[in-house]
């Protein structure tokens, strides 16, 4: 079996339409109405899209970045990208990127979020930046294209879904990782080749996409087997401390993480889908992949911001994740 120290020949292009600038503040004691002290900030280029992009550098992969960047504040994604090598694809729009502010608070061990507003792309915007995806196409060594993220307000919901069957009739494979309706409308497209490669759905975006809750293994596998039958090759849920399902159409193995002390939770679902990705393009079984993206994950949780630690320490990790086979539940 091959590792993840061989060098893939594979550039995977990551999508993200509503990247963010990540700003952290830890203020002890953080109470509303009053003045507070920030001890601690950091601030990161950030959106699911970008935040793949840099976990795959971080693994040594040839990752290019495409999506929506407000040209105002478009700095933080600049200078990420040089430093870790990310070709830069992005279409730059008049305004500001939107910004996140999340304040943690380590004594009462809290978090709170301010969430901005992002940019309103135009449709004259959506087909330049659908320009930029099909020249990136033509590229031969692109194979994957990873769309993930929010969709920006005044975007058609089903803009995910086009760019699936777009993608997959230009021979390309995807990997969706998405909520809400956009994700639901790209599921529910034709059964087979309008279908995303693969999906990583938390549990709580399983269960929206359902319309009702997920009470067991059980119900989940069930779930997760519909959606392989209906043309989806491999279905990963991460369901927190309990671990992650991943799922192929004969296959199907729990990936149950060690208890670790967690820094940051941003970005740890994000390190998953890279290493799904790296493990996908090295030629790792199923039981390899789950290894090696839950130990992705748990990497990120160890980081503030969208950086995973060395490779080595990957690889600590990632032997530590117990993988068992599921059959019937």
């Amino acid at each position: 079996m091959r590792t993840i120290t061989e060098k893939a020949i594979t550039k995977i292009v990551t999508l993200s339409l509503n990247p963010a600038i990540d700003q952290t503040a830890r203020v002890p004691e953080f109470t509303a109405g009053r003045v507070n002290r920030v001890d601690w900030e950091q601030s990161d280029a950030g959106g699911k899209g970008v935040n793949v992009a840099s976990f795959l550098a971080d693994l040594g992969e040839p990752a290019c970045a495409t999506g929506l960047l407000g040209s105002a504040n478009d700095g933080p994604f600049v200078e990420l990208f040089a430093r870790k090598g990310i070709e830069d694809r992005c279409l730059r729009l008049p305004g500001r990127t939107r910004v996140n502010v999340k304040i943690t608070d380590p004594v009462l061990n809290q978090v709170t979020d301010l969430n901005f507003p992002g940019l309103t792309p135009a449709p004259a915007d959506l087909e330049r930046l659908a320009e930029i995806i099909d020249a990136l196409c033509i590229d031969d060594a692109v194979d994957w294209l990873v769309l993930s993220g929010s969709v920006p307000a005044g975007v058609p919901e089903g803009i995910y879904a086009d760019l699936v069957r777009r993608l997959k009739a230009a021979g390309k494979r995807v990997l969706l990782d998405a909520s809400g309706s956009p994700f639901a409308a790209a599921l529910a497209a034709d059964a087979g080749a309008a279908m995303p490669n693969i999906i990583k759905p938390n549990i709580d975006e399983l269960a929206e996409l359902l319309g009702r809750p997920l009470a067991s293994r059980a119900e989940v596998l069930a779930a997760v087997r519909a959606l392989i039958e209906r043309g989806v090759g491999l279905v990963a849920v991460s369901m927190g401390a309990d671990g992650a399902l991943f799922v192929e159409r004969d296959t199907a193995v729990l990936a149950v993480p060690p208890a670790i002390t967690v820094h940051s939770t941003v970005g740890a679902g994000d390190a998953m889908v890279a290493g799904i990705l790296v493990g996908t393009c090295h030629g790792l079984d199923l039981a390899g992949r789950a290894r090696l993206a839950t130990g992705c994950s748990l990497g990120a949780l160890g980081e503030v911001g969208p950086h995973l630690p060395g490779r080595d320490v990957i690889d600590a990790l990632a032997a530590r994740v117990q993988v068992s086979e599921v059959t019937n539940v």
